[in-house]
C-alpha cells in the first residue's frame, strides 16, 4: 500500500551502495525543531485489527488520525517521501499496522491554518519519535532514477497562457482502479517530474530543458490493474508519457536521499 492519499503511490528503489553518511545517528534536531511548534500533545496508539480493510489517514484541524498504517507509512507521510526511501525498520515491526489518534490540547487554530503542508506533517514527528523510540539519520546513496527527456518528434503539449506564475501548477487526478489520469494546467516540467516520481516508485529527474509552464493531460493503465479486453484501454505509464506527451523516461543512476532507521520499537498501547 502506498501513501499520498493512497491514490498516487510514492516512490524510490534504492541500491545498497552508500556514498556518504549523515552527521548524526538520531533524528536531526533541525527537523524536530520544525515540528515542535505547534505539535500534537497527546497520542493514542494501538495495533490495528488484523481484519481491517484498507487504510486511511487525515489531519483535520487540531488532530491527526490513522487507521491500519505501518510505521513506514507513517514516516512516509511525516517526511513526505516514498516508502522505498525508508530503510532499516526492524522486520518484526515492519509488518505491523497501527491505529493512531493524536490531538492538540489547546490548539491555536489561526496558527494551524498558516502552516505549510510540510509543517503540518512534521507536527507528528515528535510523538512518533517518542512512542516508537525512533533514532534515524539521512544518507545519500547511489540509486536508480529515471531521467525525463524529450522524445524524438518533440513535446506534444502546449505552453500555458500564463507564463508568469512560479507555483507548481494546478493538478487534477483521478483513478478508478482500471485507469489513472492527471490533468495539469500552468505546470512546470519539474512538477510533472514529481508527479511521475510518485507514480513510478523511483525519482524522476527533469532533463528536458523545457522552461515555463504547460497544460497537459496524461492517462494510463496502472500496474496491477485488471487485464482489460478494451482495445481503447490506455497504455502503461511509460508508453503514455512518450505517446501522449512526447517525452521519454530513461533509466539512470544518481545520488538519492534515504531515511535510515537506526532504532525502532513497538509502542506501548494506551
Amino acid at each position: 500500500m502506498r501513501m499520498n492519499n493512497f491514490l498516487i503511490p510514492s516512490l524510490i528503489s534504492i541500491c545498497a551502495l552508500s556514498i556518504s553518511s549523515a552527521q548524526t545517528a538520531s533524528t536531526p534536531a533541525t527537523v524536530i525543531a520544525q515540528a515542535a511548534s505547534p505539535a500534537y500533545d497527546v497520542m493514542t496508539i494501538k495495533p490495528s485489527d488484523p481484519g481491517s480493510p484498507g487504510t486511511s489517514y487525515g489531519a483535520p484541524g487540531d488532530r491527526f488520525f490513522a487507521r491500519n498504517l505501518s510505521l513506514k507509512m507513517l514516516l512516509q507521510y511525516t517526511y513526505d517521501i516514498n516508502e522505498d526511501s525508508i530503510v532499516g525498520i526492524p522486520s518484526q515491526l515492519d509488518s505491523k499496522r497501527f491505529d493512531i489518534d493524536a490531538k492538540i490540547v489547546e490548539p491555536d487554530l489561526d496558527a494551524l491554518k498558516k502552516l505549510s503542508g510540510k509543517q503540518g506533517r512534521l507536527m507528528l514527528l515528535p510523538l512518533l519519535t517518542e512512542r516508537f523510540q525512533l533514532k534515524t539519520h539521512m544518507e545519500t546513496r547511489l540509486g536508480p532514477v529515471y531521467e525525463l527527456v524529450v522524445a524524438k518528434g518533440g513535446p506534444k503539449f502546449k505552453p500555458s497562457a500564463d507564463q508568469t506564475s512560479r507555483a507548481n501548477g494546478n493538478l487534477g487526478t483521478s483513478s478508478n482502479g482500471k485507469s489513472s489520469k492527471i490533468t495539469a494546467n500552468c505546470m512546470p516540467i519539474a512538477s510533472l517530474a514529481k508527479v511521475l516520481t510518485d507514480q513510478l516508485h523511483r525519482p524522476v529527474i527533469d532533463k528536458t530543458g523545457l522552461d515555463g509552464n504547460y497544460d497537459l493531460t496524461l492517462q494510463w493503465t496502472p500496474d496491477g490493474a485488471p487485464v482489460s479486453t478494451d482495445d481503447n484501454a490506455p497504455p502503461s505509464i511509460y508508453t503514455a508519457v512518450q505517446e501522449q506527451l512526447g517525452l521519454k523516461l530513461q533509466p539512470a543512476k544518481a545520488p538519492v536521499e534515504v531515511l535510515v532507521v537506526d532504532h525502532a520499537a513497538m509502542p506501548t498501547e494506551n
